[in-house]
């Protein structure tokens, strides 16, 4: 892979993308709006990556020789100036759809831009900035399409989620990140308390996410899909309470990963849109 496509970590980008689409699907909108949203979501998302890698590039040398930059594929100076043209770019094409979104990408970028040189390693508020962050894709989507508020329902739960996972993988991390010098949650509080804390977002998430169902949001086949993803994380909460070692944190993170891909998919064939599409197809 091209070292300069490699460093916007791309799977990672087209997830966060994956929020927009969900709430263009849920509308029905597919305008240009839409798909200039894909592509600034995509962009900013990239050179958040990216100005990350910048400010990792000692940690990366020592634990992924491979990446980029400690590569020597990409000198620190290149990569620095590419992340921000991206964000430039990114923003750019925001202002273009509207200025909220303009304000909101800007916004979004200093915050990304501080999170890869401080906020990563502090207790707490590193992932809350993350957790937000995801769940303002599927708000920025939604003002693409012209529905604030369903987005923002969706943007809730997905950092509900996040929430569980980024505790769950400081749990995972907790020895590299002492050598770091963090001050993640776990290191400061313990495996214990983490494991209660990560539990407590997947218990909320799950018992309360079946209320987009009957607020109309969603129709039964979002109720039925979602049952699996609430079984994950159930059982993923029990286990991590059970059991906060390191080896279960690392299976819970996967555990917690599969479970959010379902309820995207439960977003997904749950709207009223594709399941109208697919009984069009039918007749």
């Amino acid at each position: 892979m091209n070292a300069y496509i490699e460093i916007l970590r791309p799977w990672n980008a087209i997830m966060a993308v994956i929020a927009v689409i969900l709430v263009a699907i849920i509308n029905g909108n597919f305008s240009t709006d839409i798909f200039l949203a894909c592509a600034v979501v995509f962009i900013v998302t990239g050179a958040g990556n990216s100005i990350n890698d910048y400010f990792d590039h000692k940690i990366d040398a020592i634990n992924k020789p491979k990446r980029p930059i400690p590569s020597g594929r990409i000198p620190l100076k290149t990569a620095g100036m590419y992340s921000i043209f991206l964000f430039i770019l990114g923003i750019s094409i925001a202002f273009i759809i509207n200025f909220l979104l303009g304000v909101i990408a800007l916004l979004s970028s200093f915050l990304m831009v501080y999170y890869a040189y401080d906020l990563k390693r502090r207790c707490i508020i590193g992932n809350l900035s993350i957790s937000f962050l995801t769940g303002l894709c599927f708000v920025f989507g939604g003002i693409a399409a012209g529905e604030i508020i369903n987005s923002i329902y969706l943007g809730f739960y997905a950092f509900l989620m996040t929430m569980a996972r980024e505790i769950v993988k400081d749990m995972e991390d907790v020895e590299g990140d002492k050598e770091e010098g963090a001050t993640t949650f776990p290191i400061i509080y313990g495996n214990r308390k983490a494991s209660i804390f990560a539990a407590f977002f997947m218990i909320i998430s799950s018992i309360t996410s079946p209320v987009l169902y009957y607020l109309g949001l969603f129709n039964i086949f979002y109720f039925i899909i979602l049952s699996i993803a609430i079984i994950i994380f159930l059982i993923s909460a029990k286990s991590i309470l059970k059991d906060y070692s390191v080896l279960n944190a690392k299976k819970i993170s996967k555990r917690i990963k599969i479970g959010m891909g379902i309820v995207f998919l439960a977003f997904a064939l749950g709207s009223n849109y594709i399941t109208n599409f697919f009984f069009k197809l039918m007749l």
